[in-house]
């Protein structure tokens, strides 16, 4: 990208500073765009809101012609005009959408609200009824299963000047092995001529017309491995000097609180578990033992994340993709629904139908309890709806219901949806348990440190 190139709305700039003139409205932007086609998409996944709303648009002409069927109904076997009236009257009140208009909102209202409380938020409700059906759960691992802030742990048996190369070209990025390679070490006084960054693979300088990369190894190295024998041969990232490696940096980052406790809960739900990185085969091992994966696919690009929630999906299974990086987003648009935590880059969280505030990882559990609760109490719901219509209309046509007495009817069914639904206030999974017990020993080890 160079001067006069298009930018797009949303664009995350690493390289450094830009000057950028804007072209076009807000509403017009291609971010703008993006977020009405996704809207669109979203809206018409909403099964049990679509078939509520159909049915509730049925409901008035219906229930129109269903009380002057009775009113001429009655007028013909009695020749009472007023009571013939009156009944009719009691079939309009008694026959109310409240309770089918009711039944799905209000739960989505009061599981979002539910869910917020226990730090995740909620874009759409649709994305709730999503979650509910997922079978498959795909976690990325650094930044995701991991906290995210990897540190240098080989900086010793690093040779000082490409350690110095190497930091001098990670202040150039902002990926989190940069900031870790950055933290290491001081720079040194190479005079960088040019550098660019590659998204998905590593930086690229050159210094005194010799080319230096440091990123993806498979990137990197593209001559002869005549540096890469030994313990130099381990590691995703490494330094390499025209193509030939030079330096190879080990990182060791911390698991998120209560990870293994979450993976757990999902597979206790029925739901299997894989995890996705473009890190080593050597490094996803140790976090798939750690935490009891039993299936991870190491060394992906982007698309390749794509690539395997696309093959899960032409299956017949339902994923739910969890990450944080600007190189998850593409998963996470593709997956059947998506979660990142508050620390995912702007556009991951963009692209999310779920972000969770707090560092444990109990939200995804939490929020797949929450939604299978909802999803059962919408069809409650609309269960109850359908068999009080079943039984007060007959009841109001034959003539034994007054209008008063329609009201309190009809007023019950939408006491009763609320109430039906209100029970998920009360509801309390182990995930929501456990984190409340993570949160008081997080509270009491902080007391104890002042």
């Amino acid at each position: 990208m160079g001067p006069g190139a298009q930018v797009q709305a949303g664009t995350l700039n690493l390289t450094g500073p830009l000057t950028i003139e804007a072209t076009a409205a807000a509403k017009d932007s291609f971010l703008a765009e993006m977020v009405r086609l996704m809207e669109a998409a979203e809206g018409g996944r909403a099964r049990h809101r679509r078939i509520a709303d159909r049915v509730s648009a049925l409901y008035a002409p219906v229930v129109h012609l269903t009380a002057f069927v009775t009113f001429l109904g009655w007028m013909a076997a009695t020749g009472d005009w007023h009571r013939a009236i009156t009944i009719a009257i009691a079939v309009l009140i008694i026959t109310c959408p409240c309770a089918l208009g009711l039944a799905v909102p209000i739960v989505q209202v009061v599981a979002a609200r539910r869910l917020f409380e226990s730090g995740v938020m909620v874009k759409d409700g649709s994305a709730m009824e999503r979650l509910a059906g997922i079978d498959t759960a795909l976690f990325d691992k650094t930044g995701t299963l991991t906290l995210g802030l990897p540190r240098l742990i080989n900086a010793p048996c690093i040779d000082p000047t490409m350690l110095a190369m190497a930091v001098e070209m990670a202040a150039h990025s902002r990926h989190p092995f940069s900031k870790a390679i950055r933290n290491a070490a001081f720079a040194g006084q190479a005079k960088l001529a040019s550098v660019s960054e590659h998204p998905g693979f590593g930086i690229e300088a050159i210094a005194e017309g010799t080319t230096w990369r440091l990123g993806r190894r498979g990137w990197a190295e593209w001559k002869a491995r005549t540096g890469g024998e030994g313990k130099q041969g381990y590691g995703a990232t490494v330094l390499t000097k025209d193509g030939v490696i030079v330096a190879t940096f080990d990182f060791e980052d911390e698991l998120r609180a209560d990870a293994k406790a979450a993976i757990e809960q999902l597979n206790g739900a029925g739901v299997s578990v894989e995890m996705l990185s473009g890190d080593t085969e050597a490094a996803c091992g140790e976090v798939a033992e750690a935490l009891g994966v039993e299936r991870f696919v190491p060394a992906l690009l982007p698309s390749g994340k794509v690539e395997q929630i696309e093959a899960l999906t032409r299956t017949g299974h339902k994923v739910l993709m969890v990450g944080d990086g600007l190189n998850d987003t593409p998963a996470l648009g593709a997956a059947h629904v998506s979660i990142a935590p508050a620390t995912a880059a702007d556009i991951g969280r963009n692209a999310a139908d779920f972000v969770f505030l707090r560092k444990s990882l109990l939200a995804v559990p939490l929020a797949l309890d929450i939604s299978r609760k909802a999803g059962r109490l919408i069809r409650q719901n609309i269960t109850i709806a359908i068999v009080y219509n079943g039984i007060a209309v007959p009841v109001a046509i034959l003539g034994h219901v007054t209008p008063l007495i329609a009201a309190v009817a009809m007023s019950a069914s939408s006491l009763l949806v609320i109430g039906n639904a209100l029970r998920l206030q009360g509801f309390v999974s182990n995930a929501s348990v456990q984190d409340a017990r993570h949160d008081r020993r997080s509270d009491i080890g902080a007391l104890a440190q002042s």
